[in-house]
């Protein structure tokens, strides 16, 4: 099996916080060293349809590295009622349409009959698996990191739109745009496939324990908020050195009168600020809280790791809540050699040649 498809997962009740456990994180972890004789099976994940009270980065499964998360879009371009949001989201298909909700995607149903009203994330996963699969096609030698660098590389921002105006098309320190809903953009096949052709893997992947703060601090009232810092330099010199972003986990432990109502932000040192963990109304957790959790981003792409980065928490429900964060532990995740710098660029105007380009003057600053 080279692409495994999973439109499931944890219960989109906006207060559940589940995902994988030893068993299943071996299964993962060996598949994407060992499957497809070593370049690593594709592992596609449908984002969740717990709508915007329910955060994917609460759900185990789609927030891992080692997936692609799928969220979907509406044949208009807005997002689904169903779409929940986070910051580990890469790209997005689309699902049923707009105008006519019994408009949706044509596929195989149960007892040998079709339909054509299949949608949700569930649809959209494995759209994008299809859509992988023909890049596999295009060159058999794509690693599970390949197809995510071309998820980022290759989708489009197109007319992709939150219907509530809550989030924004931002652009990251590299010049990259995502979308909090969205990702990286709708995937482009034909671009896909087309960069497929001439792609270059990318260099080794190290993972980088860039920072730690384990001691208590209590979180304030949504009048304020607690900012906490770290000051990384990304594992230099050492052999875990990370210049050039993929992933990034902040992995955080912390309690609440009521886990639902405490927000996280990520802010990098080049100024990417990423929603780590939105308000869920339904989560009235007292108990378990968060216990070393790996919240993701994936927003921070192609960014230098080095500087400040800085953990925003606060609580922000219509109640007096309390409660403490106990310990966050920044890990940092990519390359120490530049990604895309033996890739041709055709065009200009692409994310390939704004990214190359950016790592280009940013190295180049390094040296002087």
């Amino acid at each position: 099996i080279d692409i495994y498809s999973a439109s499931w997962g944890p219960t989109d009740d906006g207060k559940t916080v589940d995902g994988p456990r030893n068993a299943t994180m071996r299964a993962i972890v060996r598949g994407v060293n060992e499957g497809r004789r070593g370049l690593g099976n594709i592992y596609v994940w449908a984002s969740g349809d717990g709508g915007e009270d329910d955060d994917c980065n609460c759900d185990g499964y789609a927030a891992s590295m080692w997936t692609i998360s799928i969220n979907s879009a509406i044949n208009d371009g807005q997002n689904a009622h169903y779409d929940e949001s986070c910051s580990s989201t890469l790209a997005s298909t689309f699902s049923n349409g707009a105008k006519d909700p019994h408009t949706g995607v044509a596929t195989t149903d149960l007892y040998g009959k079709c339909t054509k009203t299949h949608s949700g994330t569930s649809a959209a996963a494995p759209e994008a698996a299809g859509v992988f699969a023909l890049a596999l096609e295009a060159n058999p030698n794509l690693t599970w990191r390949d197809m995510q660098h071309l998820c980022v590389l290759t989708s489009k921002r197109n007319s992709l739109y939150d219907s509530k105006k809550r989030f924004f098309w931002n652009m990251n320190g590299v010049g990259l745009e995502f979308n909090h809903l969205f990702g990286y953009g709708v995937l482009d096949a034909g671009a896909m496939v087309a960069l497929s052709k001439m792609w270059i893997s990318v260099p080794p992947r190290f993972h980088c324990e860039a920072g730690a703060i384990i001691e208590t601090h209590p979180i304030p009232y949504n009048s304020s908020s607690l900012y906490l810092t770290i000051n990384t330099e990304a594992c230099a010199k050492s052999d875990t050195e990370v210049n050039y972003i993929e992933h990034v986990q902040a992995v955080i432990t912390l309690n609440s009168t009521r886990r639902g109502d405490v927000t996280l932000h990520l802010i990098s040192p080049m100024g990417t600020k990423s929603m780590i963990l939105s308000r869920r109304p339904n989560d009235d957790d007292h108990h378990d809280g968060f216990v070393k959790w790996p919240f993701m981003t994936t927003h921070t792409w192609g960014e230098n790791p080095r500087g400040v980065w800085k953990l925003e928490v606060q609580h922000s429900g219509p109640t007096e809540q309390s409660g403490f964060i106990k310990e966050w532990t920044l890990m940092v995740h990519g390359t120490k050699e530049q990604p895309y710098k033996n890739l041709p660029v055709e065009d200009n105007n692409s994310k390939l040649a704004i990214v190359k380009k950016a790592h280009e003057d940013a190295y180049k600053k390094h040296r002087r």
